[in-house]
C-alpha cells in the first residue's frame, strides 16, 4: 500500500447490516471509492453494530461470560467485514485481517480488518491501525451527522458540533469501554487518538456525499475532533 496517501475508514456495523445486508449502501460505497483508486488506498475497519448489540444482549441474559460475550461480538464484526471484503473482490487484500500492529503488503487499494481482541472496539482498532501506518486521519462512518452533547433522539434541542476538541470529546462519551455500547467514537479510542493528535472525522454514511465532499477537500456535513 506504497506511493498513494492511505485512508483510514471506521465503518459502523449498523450501516452494513441495519436489520439485513444493506446492498443498496455497500454499493453506492463501493462506486464512491472506486472514484478514488487512483488517489487513495483505503483500509477499511468494519463494526459489529446492532447485529452485535443484539446477539450481546441475548447472552447475557442467559449469563455468558463477558469475555465470552466479546469473543462473539469480534466475530461478528469479522463476518461483517468479510462481506465487504467481498463487495471490493478485485481490489482488496485477500484476507481481513486481525493484527492491526502488523503493516499489510499489498498491491490492491482495499485492506480490510475488523475486531482483534476483547476489550478492543474496531474504532480502537483503528487508531492502532493509524499509530502502526503513522495515519493521522480517521474517517468514522457512522448514522449520525454530527457529534452532539446529548443524544437527539432523546433531546430534540441537542447541540450539535462541526468542531469539537478531545477533551470536550471525552466529557460527552466518558473513558470506559462497554462492549456493544453505541457511540460517535468510542472511548478507548478516544483516548488514545488524543494523545497520539490524530484528527476523527465524523460522516454520515447514509450521506456518502458528504464522504465525497471531504475526500475532495471540499466542506462537508459532519464533526470534526482534533
Amino acid at each position: 500500500m506504497a506511493n498513494k496517501e492511505t485512508i483510514i475508514i471506521s465503518l459502523g456495523g449498523s450501516l452494513v447490516v441495519p436489520e439485513e445486508i444493506d446492498t443498496d449502501f455497500l454499493n453506492k460505497f463501493k462506486k464512491v471509492l472506486q472514484k478514488y483508486f487512483k488517489k487513495y488506498n483505503f483500509v477499511i475497519l468494519v463494526g459489529g453494530g446492532k447485529t452485535a448489540r443484539n446477539y450481546l444482549k441475548a447472552l447475557s441474559e442467559f449469563g455468558m461470560k463477558d469475555v465470552d460475550r466479546e469473543w462473539l461480538g469480534i466475530k461478528i464484526t469479522r463476518l461483517n467485514a468479510e462481506i465487504v471484503k467481498q463487495i471490493f473482490i478485485k481490489n482488496s487484500y485477500n484476507k481481513v485481517f486481525e493484527n492491526p500492529k502488523q503493516k499489510i503488503k499489498t498491491n490492491k487499494e482495499i485492506v480490510v480488518g475488523a475486531g482483534w481482541k476483547p476489550g478492543w472496539s474496531t474504532d480502537y482498532v483503528s487508531v492502532l491501525v493509524a499509530k502502526t501506518y503513522n495515519i493521522k486521519t480517521i474517517i468514522n462512518l457512522t448514522n449520525i451527522d454530527y457529534v452532539y452533547d446529548k443524544n437527539p433522539k432523546e433531546f430534540p434541542g441537542a447541540k450539535h458540533f462541526e468542531d469539537i476538541n478531545w477533551k470536550d470529546f471525552q466529557k460527552i462519551v466518558g473513558k470506559k469501554w462497554i462492549p456493544g455500547l453505541s457511540m460517535p467514537f468510542d472511548p478507548r479510542a478516544s483516548l488514545m487518538a488524543g494523545k497520539e493528535k490524530m484528527k476523527v472525522i465524523i460522516i454520515n454514511g447514509n450521506k456518502l456525499k458528504e464522504l465525497e465532499n471531504f475526500l475532495n477537500n471540499k466542506k462537508f456535513i459532519g464533526t470534526t475532533i482534533e
